[in-house]
């Protein structure tokens, strides 16, 4: 069960980084909101989390998931350079986080 709170604390870590630039630095108050909320949910998943997992493992995961997460949205959504090199590295990170998972067990 501590995995899944991990993932879910990492999803909403992709909110939480979507909404703050969506709040236009907190001037946004609707978006400014949602940022705190999806923020709360997502350190409260990953202290879940972390009372089984190592903090170190949760922590590289859970902002692992984030940054590839982001980073993937923003080329879907904000219309971000998709390149090769782009794509090779959220990949790397995304190899890196199932390595986690895998030697963690």
């Amino acid at each position: 069960m501590a995995w899944f709170w991990l993932v879910l604390a990492g999803l909403f870590e992709i909110l939480f980084a979507t909404f703050l630039k969506l709040s236009d630095g907190f001037t946004k108050l609707g978006f400014t909101l949602a940022f705190v909320i999806a923020a709360a949910f997502s350190f409260f998943f990953l202290t879940k989390a972390m009372q089984v997992i190592p903090v170190g493992t949760a922590y590289a995961v859970w902002t692992g998931i984030g940054a590839a997460g982001v980073a993937i949205f923003g080329i879907f959504f904000f219309a971000e350079t998709l390149s090769f090199a782009r794509v090779f590295f959220i990949s790397t990170l995304v190899l890196s986080i199932i390595g986690l998972k895998v030697v963690s067990s």
